[in-house]
């Protein structure tokens, strides 16, 4: 696997070295010893899969708070994402700033967020379907979210979401929720 750092400060784009033959492709997803030679989290606590049957699905931005934060490790097992990485760190050298990134299930990379990061995406075709590592399990009590049009970021998304979820549309305003240490 090749990691390739992003602007925010641990935050990277994954892409996996492919083998081919008669059978078809593989590929190696997550390696606890090149995620730490990279200085990436290792723990993998929990597994999820988002399956958005419609292009332009919004989510997030999602995070969680305090001893619960999560490093999250993000891929396309069918279709494709555009995906924004806002760093919420306080003390970071990059906090309040925020990277965009499409992964599909044909380019087959993979974004590591890091803990104290925000994250969301819009969908880009139908059928996609998003598969997460979460270095942390899942806490209510932990879990915040602000508004994925939060002016005071100026995002650039590719197209007007078609789709969110009425939790998400009603997420408050960066400004208004308590930050991430």
């Amino acid at each position: 696997m090749k990691f390739n750092h992003l602007e925010i400060e641990n935050a990277c784009i994954i892409t996996p070295e492919l083998y081919r033959d008669e059978r078809g492709v593989f590929r190696r997803h997550f390696c606890v010893q090149e995620y730490a030679e990279n200085g990436l989290e290792v723990d993998v606590m929990q597994g999820n899969i988002s399956e958005n049957p419609l292009i332009h699905t919004l989510r997030g931005f999602h995070f969680q708070s305090g001893d619960d934060g999560e490093a999250k490790t993000i891929s396309c097992i069918t279709g494709s994402i555009y995906n924004i990485i806002v760093d919420i760190r306080k003390h970071s050298k990059t906090y309040r700033q925020w990277v965009s990134l499409e992964i599909s299930s044909e380019n087959r990379k993979s974004i590591y967020v890091p803990s104290g990061c925000a994250n969301a995406y819009l969908t880009m075709s139908e059928d996609t379907i998003v598969h997460y590592y979460m270095s942390k399990k899942y806490s209510a009590n932990s879990y915040m979210g602000f508004n994925y049009n939060d002016t005071s970021f100026g995002f650039q998304w590719p197209c007007s979401p078609r789709l969110i979820s009425e939790k998400d549309r009603n997420l408050p305003m960066f400004a208004t929720i308590t930050e991430e240490d």
